[in-house]
């Protein structure tokens, strides 16, 4: 028996029977021999971590855009922090961590540079629309072709809620597993927390404007607040025992308050809102511009004029490509590219 199938014969006697097992999975886009080592699920975690793209989100918009303070948190540090309440609500439910971990790393592989202004821009500019999960799973499978599990790509896909419920009833909106439903209820209660703690960092708001109904039920510290939001999803699932996640209806009324506070104090903020407009201008000017000529190439960017599509699905795939390039730029690459190409550069004589 190989380690791999002792840690799925593991799983079999520790799991919920709600859990995924990993020997149980739909498989993966294309078929491979299964690693002796590592469980599918374990082996799709590696994959992620090890891809340039997850590297690349250290620089990458959360709220902030381009923070030069070294304690605001970037889109590395939203998804290692969703990865680590995800796993924790996993094992607390006997669900398979490894899959948690791996939906949780890879959910936000997708977003642009400068957060929702990246997005928000590329969804009015390009011709098929932009959404950062469907970027992500575009990234695992066609980008960095990591050939994931069916279930990892659900959970990616499936793990936003944008301003709309948590854990809506209708099944067709949930993740099909529950460890990709705890990412989607993990990557809220995470950036809940840290967006209020970096708005407080950066004297936006008080800790006392949260309104005390709020504060009452939930505390009035990020990590009592986390807490108590993972309590409650843990207790209230294991009550109602469904085989779906569940937040009591005070809990829910709690996160979508904060959520409310957090829209209307943080994110429409007057100077958050003014650095996202000139953010959108940046990525307009951008995708612009390598519409009609071509990719950076060398040290010093040399961009050629590109010739024009010969036809329609030559201009369809064009978009594509610029959308895929912009879509994968840190926020300081897309910075300095813009300079280099926009602005005036001082004339030097020696």
């Amino acid at each position: 028996m190989t380690i791999r199938q002792q840690l799925e014969e593991q799983e079999s006697l520790i799991l919920s029977s709600y859990a995924c097992f990993s020997s149980k999975s739909r498989g993966r886009l294309r078929e491979e021999p299964p690693c002796d080592l590592r469980t599918v699920f374990q082996r799709d975690r590696d994959r992620i971590i090890h891809c340039k793209t997850f590297r690349r989100l250290k620089h990458k918009t959360q709220v902030f855009l381009a923070p030069t303070g070294d304690h605001y948190r970037t889109r590395l540090t939203h998804v290692l922090e969703v990865s680590q309440i995800a796993r924790t609500i996993a094992v607390c439910l006997h669900l398979n961590e490894y899959l948690t971990e791996a939906i949780a790393l890879g959910h936000d592989l997708g977003h642009t540079p400068f957060g929702h202004a990246g997005e928000y821009s590329l969804n009015r500019l390009h011709p098929g629309g932009f959404r950062h999960y469907v970027q992500s799973l575009r990234v695992v499978d066609s980008l960095e072709k990591l050939n994931l599990t069916w279930e990892v790509r659900n959970g990616i896909v499936r793990h936003s809620k944008g301003y709309s419920d948590i854990l809506p009833d209708d099944p067709k909106k949930l993740p099909a597993t529950l460890e990709g439903q705890a990412v989607r209820v993990a990557d809220i209660i995470a950036y809940l927390n840290h967006d209020m703690d970096d708005a407080l960092r950066a004297e936006m708001i008080r800790e006392d404007d949260l309104p005390d109904h709020l504060r009452r039920v939930v505390g009035d510290r990020p990590d009592l607040r986390i807490a108590a939001m993972m309590r409650d999803l843990i207790a209230e699932t294991l009550r109602t025992d469904e085989g779906r996640l569940r937040l009591s209806p005070m809990m829910q009324e709690v996160i979508c308050g904060m959520r409310s506070f957090l829209f209307d104090t943080v994110y429409r903020n007057s100077l958050v809102h003014s650095e996202f407009e000139k953010a959108q201008n940046v990525i307009s000017d951008l995708y612009l511009f390598f519409l009609e000529h071509e990719f950076p190439s060398g040290p010093e960017p040399v961009c050629q004029r590109r010739k024009a599509p010969a036809s329609s699905k030559d201009e369809k795939q064009l978009h594509r490509l610029v959308c895929d390039f912009i879509a994968g730029m840190t926020d300081r690459y897309a910075l300095d590219l813009y300079r280099h190409i926009f602005l005036p550069k001082p004339w030097s004589v020696m």
